[in-house]
């Protein structure tokens, strides 16, 4: 097995009115990639069957350039209760500044309690690359071509 050196990039983050007295973001696990987000409610919510709530955590973060932050559903929430982040992966582009805030969905088959401090979904920071496009009047041949959904393993 390789080594691995971690470099931990630090990032601003401002903690609002409606998320005082909950945890940070904060990783689960020693080898956790997201930071577990919660709910920064006043009151407890109930999310009906197939009905979605867009969901305060209270923060808000200055992520440095050629970085995003990818909002993500927890595995836990996701399988016990069918609670999901509809729009996954939510992206948070690194000039906003707003709070961040988490679109959930319920697809289980009870309505769910969602209470304060609850970890909701996960976020986890990543860099990217930003392209310009080449316009060309060709593009190189593959074995796939053009074949789409469902297309590969098959012959």
């Amino acid at each position: 097995m390789g080594i691995i050196v971690n470099k931990i990039m630090k990032i601003p983050l401002k903690i609002l009115e409606n998320a005082r007295g909950l945890e940070l973001p904060s990783y689960a696990t020693a080898g956790s990639a997201g930071l577990d987000l919660r709910a920064a409610i006043s009151e407890s919510i109930i999310i009906k069957k197939s009905k979605r709530v867009l969901i305060p955590t209270g923060v808000t973060i200055a992520l440095p350039e050629g970085c995003n932050g990818e909002i993500r559903s927890r595995s836990g929430l996701a399988y016990k209760s069918g609670v999901v982040v509809l729009n996954a992966p939510g992206t948070i582009d690194m000039d906003y500044r707003g709070e961040i805030k988490v679109l959930l969905i319920n697809l289980g088959d009870e309505n769910f309690l969602l209470e304060r401090g609850m970890r909701i979904a996960q976020v986890v920071i990543q860099k990217y690359e930003t392209i310009s496009w080449n316009v060309v009047d060709s593009l190189d041949e593959t074995d796939r071509s053009c074949g789409g959904y469902g297309s590969t393993g098959v012959k």
